[in-house]
């Protein structure tokens, strides 16, 4: 596959060659479980999120960005080797990335950059276990994706190792601590400022690299990757007080366990912890608690988030720095009676991606194209105007970049234990690779929630979209 030099030139105005001063820097920003829950996608929500709408308002939001599989591991092991699940036996699970690392055929995108000349570095949780370590404490062992990173760290503060600050409480708590006690709450409002919890401290060790990275003549890959809002509902003081009394979205209609088989799980995740604020399962009035404690997550990350892009905004490498803002996966707050991912529904596949590039055209526009994780690899190798390797499986973003209304293929596929999604404009279908007779198919159209399968009247739109999996 062929570099995207002719776009690479339109994006940095170069009239020949790059030297390397000219390449472009990343600054790639992944946060977990955040479903589209921001102002800039949802109008009701506006203010909760002004760093992340702010950056939107500059570059491009994709508001149909689907991930390839519902679980952080597994997702993130697709962004980064830049193919679906599918290959290997361990590439829908959480240790994607450290059992397949070795098998893959083609280097991690960050490896790829630092081949070709960056200083790669990884601050927080980009793979799967914050640290790039899944040994004891998650600090010891192997690297997770090795050859990859000039330097990979995580900031734990007081909770000491990466494992306790990935589930951390006030005080340098860990979840294994809590548990001593019983069940960890699933909310705690911490007192004290950012660093009260994890991600403060995340912040204030990658905006400090930023600005020595930034400093320097050789092109920077910076991957940020902040916790909130992964469970548990941690968040200082002040954010909590922000959300006091604000109006979460309305928990939508059919919150149930679905008739029909399908990939409803029983919350699991969720269930491990206690419910301190009610039992959202019985209560509405737990579930609009819960919400707004997801939503004062939400803008605590946002406040993280912000620091860092006004790092950037002040630095040397303002002008010249790519910055794409990615969530590993969505997460339900109860539809279809669901807390959690790891299923196929929409609100577990679809998560915000926005990618600003230098001298955006058409800013703040917003892209309506469906288009996949596996999209950012040959976008972001692309834009960089590095000569791309073979059997990548998504498709550059570069038209959409210069065109908010061009199209796509039209297509996503993801994957889940043994189903395969694959959605396109109007259908998104579900099926079983090992049982014949599970077979889902909603019509987008008339049934938005995902709440009726249309499988047996559309046999000919199933039969359809089967026949997409070979092109993709």
């Amino acid at each position: 596959m062929k570099s995207l030099f002719t776009f690479s030139l339109f994006l940095l105005g170069a009239s020949g060659g790059f030297a390397a001063e000219a390449k472009p820097n990343v600054l790639f920003i992944a946060v977990d479980d955040l479903r589209p829950w921001l102002g800039c996608y949802d109008a009701s929500l506006k203010g909760r999120s002004p760093n992340i709408d702010k950056l939107a308002a500059s570059g491009r939001l994709f508001t149909r960005h689907y991930v390839q599989v519902p679980t952080c591991g597994a997702s993130r092991c697709a962004l980064l080797f830049g193919r679906r699940a599918g290959h290997f036996p361990a590439d829908v699970g959480n240790d994607a990335i450290m059992k397949t690392a070795g098998k893959q055929p083609l280097p991690s995108m960050p490896a790829f950059f630092r081949k070709n000349g960056y200083r790669t570095v990884a601050i927080g949780k980009i793979t799967h276990y914050p640290g790039g370590h899944g040994g004891k404490d998650w600090q010891e062992g192997p690297e997770e994706l090795p050859g990859s990173w000039d330097e990979c760290s995580m900031p734990c503060g007081p909770w000491k190792t990466p494992e306790a600050a990935m589930h951390g409480y006030a005080g340098g708590m860990g979840r294994a601590e809590t548990k001593e006690k019983g069940k960890p709450p699933l909310t705690q409002v911490t007192e004290g400022d950012d660093k009260s919890c994890t991600d403060g401290w995340t912040a204030e060790a990658a905006t400090a690299r930023l600005k020595e990275l930034a400093g320097e003549k050789k092109p920077f890959f910076l991957a940020v990757g902040f916790l909130k809002p992964h469970l548990p509902w941690v968040v200082p003081q002040g954010y909590a007080k922000a959300d006091a009394g604000a109006m979460a979205p309305a928990l939508a209609a059919g919150a149930v366990k679905p008739a029909f088989p399908s990939t409803w799980h029983g919350s699991a995740e969720f269930r491990q912890y206690g419910f301190n604020a009610g039992d959202p399962f019985a209560s509405p009035e737990a579930v609009k608690r819960y919400r707004e404690a997801y939503l004062a997550c939400v803008r605590y990350s946002d406040a993280q988030v912000g620091k860092l892009l006004d790092a950037l905004a002040e630095s040397p490498a303002s002008g010249n720095t790519i910055v794409v803002l990615w969530g590993d996966h969505g997460f339900l707050l109860g539809e279809h009676g669901v807390w959690g991912k790891h299923c196929l529904y929409e609100e577990a596949l679809r998560s915000p991606l926005i990618i600003r590039v230098p001298r955006q055209e058409q800013a703040g526009v917003k892209s309506e194209a469906i288009v996949e994780t596996v999209d950012l690899y040959p976008t972001l190798a692309g834009c960089a105007g590095l000569d791309l390797p073979e059997g990548l499986e998504g498709n550059s973003l570069a038209p959409q970049l210069r065109d908010a209304g061009a199209k796509s293929d039209g297509v996503a596929v993801s994957a889940w234990q043994e189903f395969v999604s694959v959605r396109d404009e109007g259908f998104h279908l579900v099926f079983s690779k090992k049982d014949a007779e599970h077979v889902e198919l909603y019509d987008l159209a008339a049934d938005p929630g995902e709440k009726v399968n249309a499988a047996e009247e559309k046999k000919e739109v199933v039969a359809r979209m089967r026949g997409m999996l070979e092109e993709k």
